[in-house]
């Protein structure tokens, strides 16, 4: 048996190797030969590690889940100003465009609430997260007198957690909506919000 930390390095590959065949063949079409194919071992091999697909696929959203997290985190840690953070939070927070592959396979994970109370748990995390991170800029620009916000923070916060989501779905779903539209239109709300970005819009 493989000692903890080569099981530990195998299973990463195995989420790794689960989250580029997902990004390649849809959830739906999702299948364990599929995961196995990526990773270059059999289907018993998987089943060594995981119990099942699902199982790899939970383990899959919550490592989706903590990548655009952390990476968000310290873009918005890089700015000192509130208005600079929330414009790299709503930027960091939509898709890069429609081939942006985790992301669209984030929005995919979202199907599976409700279907199943891991991932159920792993889609309300996120949204907890995303609305922290909204409401910790928006007080601290409140305090600071950066912002005058025209509503409670909680529900200005919730707003700009939907809108990103909404227009993040439209994106990667090859829509109408482009990354610079979703972009002006969420930088509209924050300065009717009270909380406008730096020169007054996101980048065109």
């Amino acid at each position: 048996m493989a000692r903890p930390s080569t099981q530990e390095q195998r299973r990463r590959e195995v989420v790794d190797a689960a989250l580029d065949a997902a990004a390649e063949h849809g959830l739906r079409n999702l299948s364990l030969t599929d995961v196995a194919n990526q990773a270059g071992v059999t289907r018993g091999a998987l089943l060594y590690y995981y119990e099942d697909l699902d199982a790899i696929l939970v383990e899959a959203h919550a490592a989706g889940m903590r990548r655009v997290g952390e990476e968000r985190e310290a873009l918005v840690a890089q700015a000192e100003r509130p208005a600079e953070q929330l414009a790299i939070a709503i930027r960091a927070g939509l898709p890069s465009g429609p081939d942006d592959a985790l992301m669209r396979l984030l929005y995919e994970f979202d199907v599976l609430a409700g279907k199943s109370p891991l991932h159920d748990e792993l889609v309300q995390r996120l949204y907890g997260e995303q609305l922290g991170l909204y409401r910790r800029i928006l007080q601290a620009g409140a305090d600071g007198g950066d912002f005058a916000l025209t509503g409670p923070i909680d529900d200005i916060a919730m707003n700009f957690v939907a809108l990103e989501d909404a227009y993040g779905l439209h994106i990667v779903a090859g829509g109408s909506i482009s990354v610079a539209d979703a972009e002006r239109a969420i930088a509209l709300f924050a300065r009717q919000a009270g909380a406008p970005l730096p020169g007054g819009a996101a980048r065109e």
